[in-house]
Formats: C-alpha cells, sequence, structure tokens
C-alpha cells in the first residue's frame, strides 16, 4: 500500500507530530515511518495504525 508523503506530512502537521511522536503513538518503528516519508510501500495494517494515531480515516493517505 502506498502512502501519500506529501499527506502523511500534512497530517504529521496538523497534529503537530514527529517521527519520534509518531512512531510511539501508532506503535510503528521511526525506521519505518522514515521508509515511508521517503516513498516506499507499506501493509495494509501499518497504514491503518498511522491513520489511527493521526486520527484520519486511512484514504486521506493514500496516494491515488
Amino acid at each position: 500500500m502506498k502512502v501519500c508523503r506529501k499527506k502523511l506530512a500534512i497530517a504529521m502537521i496538523d497534529k503537530n507530530y514527529n517521527i519520534t511522536t509518531l512512531s510511539n503513538i501508532a506503535n510503528i518503528s521511526r525506521n519505518t515511518i522514515s521508509a515511508i516519508k521517503s516513498g516506499k510501500s507499506c501493509s495494509g495494517d501499518t497504514a491503518l495504525k498511522l491513520a489511527k494515531a493521526l486520527e484520519v480515516p486511512v484514504q486521506d493517505l493514500i496516494e491515488e
């Protein structure tokens, strides 16, 4: 699953989260979040965890 880097960055800014904060809340490693922000794909489960931590629908993070 491909998370849109821009949408993820905007959601993180809206919540005032840095990678470490998001990592702790979503229970995802910082390396995984950094990889996603660099354009790597992730599992659906990881995308769901990110969306839940950022309090947005997962569809708002998925690349179109």
